[in-house]
């Protein structure tokens, strides 16, 4: 299975509470930090949540 590297690039003060969620399920939990998740449809609809927060590239690279 395929794998994607998610990194939060904007912060999460002011946000609503389900995007804090959606950024805490995908363990980023500070500007800057990074996480290398499955490829899965739960993991994409928690990242298009939050894309305005975050960054995603293949894992590969």
């Amino acid at each position: 299975m395929s794998e994607i590297k998610v990194t939060q690039v904007k912060s999460a003060i002011g946000s609503k509470p389900k995007h804090r969620g959606s950024l805490r399920a995908l363990g980023l939990t500070k500007l800057g930090s990074s996480n290398v998740l499955p490829d899965r449809p739960e993991i994409r609809g928690m990242i298009a949540r939050v894309a305005h927060l975050v960054e995603v590239q293949d894992a590969k690279e």
